[in-house]
């Protein structure tokens, strides 16, 4: 019997080595929010309300916040292990982890974009590579460097968040010196060309770009002070890259006519006004390193709810196996491994990817959101101690809140799909559900308490 306890200590969250503070969750965030839209969604938001981006990337924001606030507050009042599945078991039971936790494994097929996305840059560059190797390779690349570790990881997410600042930076200042006359005051099309409808949906789409922040919580079994470094680390690298979203989205806008940047990379924008070497410097050092820090950040906390989920019986206990040298969960970085290959091989646009993981997403996020009013009702001490604690009455008010930009942001999102992918989630939705009750019932789900207060993780 002692083999078997020693082969059940290898498949635990609680064996995560606590070693981030809060500069390597700062940089993580930084570089997992940057890479996950900017880049890459910019120009499909230009496309649907023209020069109005500038304030579709202020608007995104409150959608942004709607995804992080339980993050925000239930990560300020107890350590979660299995970041965001705990936070769903916790919040709203342990029947519904299995839900959300199926729902979370396809929602991350986002991962395929970032991989894309960073091949569409390199093209920029060097026009003629075959682009679905350059994706498989940048998969590849962070799925490795992640297979050693975590600290690891963050050693190389810091020095490319600092070049990607600088290449930011330049993007950002000549491109100011280069807007085109009458921006504001005569633009062509005119501002807020596709309508309310068009702007909201460039909202949307420029939320998904500033939500990243949230998914710092999955790291929360791997931090030295969670509670007070993970909510300032979301707020802080949530703000910085909305600030510097809204100033690139002026200049994306504004250099070209709107109609030849709209759905385009921002490479066709910087071409523009950045000579030559500054040009090669701002694709390599900015968009490549934006997607790179993305992916690398992505694989580094995308499997901790997994994890955790294994550890309970949603899934086979072996899949969550993790490796003694470098205490990293090897056989669930396989599966993301190829759950980044399969929208990178089926050939799907980046935007159907984007519409595809948000409006998932969006439906456990949404009852996540809402129940986060519980908490103190839920963790009365912890709350008490939480740094972030505010009245009850107010802590619902936002919850509400958010929940109403979620469903409003779902319902654009439905109308604007194909009726394919709506049919396709709500199959999906459905398999999910029976998925939950069929395996629940089994017995083979034991959900053990994966939280803990900063005195039970001493």
């Amino acid at each position: 019997m002692g083999n078997t306890t020693n082969a059940s200590e290898e498949y635990t969250t609680k064996q995560l080595r606590r070693v981030l503070g809060k500069k390597e969750l700062i940089s993580m965030g930084i570089g997992q929010i940057i890479g996950s839209g900017v880049f890459s969604l910019t120009g499909v938001a230009i496309g649907y309300t023209g020069r109005s981006v500038i304030f579709a990337f202020l608007f995104g924001a409150l959608f942004s916040l709607a995804v992080t606030i339980p993050s925000i507050f239930a990560g300020s009042a107890v350590r979660l292990r299995g970041g965001q599945y705990t936070m769903a078991s916790l919040l709203l039971g342990e029947k519904f982890s299995g839900f959300y936790i199926i729902i979370y494994i396809v929602g991350n097929i986002s991962i395929g974009m970032y991989a894309l996305s960073l091949a569409d840059y390199l093209l920029a560059l060097v026009p003629g590579i075959p682009r679905v190797p350059l994706a498989v390779a940048a998969l590849t690349l962070f799925f490795v460097i992640n297979l050693f570790g975590v600290k690891d990881a963050a050693i190389v997410q810091n020095v490319m968040v600092i070049v990607l600042a600088v290449a930011l930076g330049v993007f950002a200042a000549v491109g100011l010196f280069n807007i085109e006359p009458g921006y504001f005051t005569n633009p062509e099309p005119p501002l807020f060309a596709g309508g309310w409808k068009g702007f909201c949906m460039a909202a949307i789409f420029t939320s998904f770009a500033t939500t990243g922040g949230g998914n710092l919580v999955n790291f929360s079994g791997e931090c030295k002070n969670p509670t007070k470094d993970l909510p300032f680390a979301i707020v802080l690298s949530t703000l910085v890259v909305t600030a510097l979203y809204t100033i690139i989205g002026f200049v994306a806008a504004g250099v070209l006519p709107v109609e030849e940047v709209m759905y385009q990379s921002l490479a066709v924008a910087a071409k523009e006004f950045l000579p030559g070497p500054l040009y090669v410097f701002f694709v390599t050092g900015g968009a490549l390193l934006a997607l790179s820090t993305t992916l690398n950040a992505t694989f580094g906390w995308v499997t901790k709810p997994v994890l955790q989920a294994s550890v309970d019986g949603w899934f086979p206990k072996k899949l969550g196996v993790i490796n003694k040298k470098y205490g990293t969960p090897h056989l669930l970085l396989i599966l993301f491994y190829i759950v980044g290959l399969i929208p990178v091989i089926s050939g799907l646009d980046i935007e159907r990817i984007a519409n595809m993981s948000m409006i998932l997403m969006n439906v456990t996020t949404f009852l996540v959101v809402v129940a986060t009013a519980r908490l103190p009702k839920i963790l009365p001490e912890a709350w008490e101690k939480s740094t972030f604690k505010i009245p009850k009455g107010a802590l619902k008010a936002i919850c509400y809140f958010c929940g109403a930009l979620l469903i409003f942001q779902n319902w654009l999102l439905i109308e604007d799909n194909t009726p394919e992918i709506i049919i396709g989630n709500i199959i999906l939705l459905v398999l999910t559900f029976v998925f939950m009750v069929v395996r629940y019932k089994s017995g083979k789900v034991k959900v053990e308490i994966s939280y803990e207060t900063e005195e039970d993780g001493e």
